[in-house]
């Protein structure tokens, strides 16, 4: 089995909202859209944000968290500088819910929520 992640699907109850927020938070473009998705280009992995109406057709029996019921994901990716980035989201009005923080397990990082319940987490290693 490969092991390489190439797309994470995000569940939306607001897709326009939700494509505002990643183009703003990331300042990317969008990398593909219909009516029922719109998908960034992280480099090698997508997420694709899906409307939560659609969820069901992928997922079934499963079932899905509704956004308001807690944190859904925790995606973590790594940068050069925590705390530029954090005060550069900040800058941009969106919330740093955690940190800047020296994590035990040798990372710094800083954490911000989409208005899904998903959780992005700001990670650079501590030199030891």
């Amino acid at each position: 089995m490969k092991t390489a992640i190439t797309t994470l699907t995000l569940f939306t109850e607001d897709l326009k909202g939700s494509k505002e927020f990643y183009q703003t938070a990331f300042g990317l473009p969008v990398h593909w859209e219909d009516d029922d998705s719109a998908v960034f280009d992280f480099g090698n992995t997508l997420i694709n944000l899906l409307k939560i109406e659609n969820a069901p057709e992928v997922t079934a029996p499963a079932k899905i968290g509704a956004a308001d019921a807690g944190t859904r994901a925790l995606i973590t990716i790594t940068v050069d500088d925590v705390d530029a980035d954090a005060a550069a989201l900040a800058a941009k009005g969106i919330a740093v819910i955690s940190g800047p923080i020296d994590r035990p397990w040798g990372v710094r990082t800083a954490a911000f929520a989409d208005p899904n319940g998903n959780v992005w987490e700001l990670a650079q290693p501590l030199k030891r």
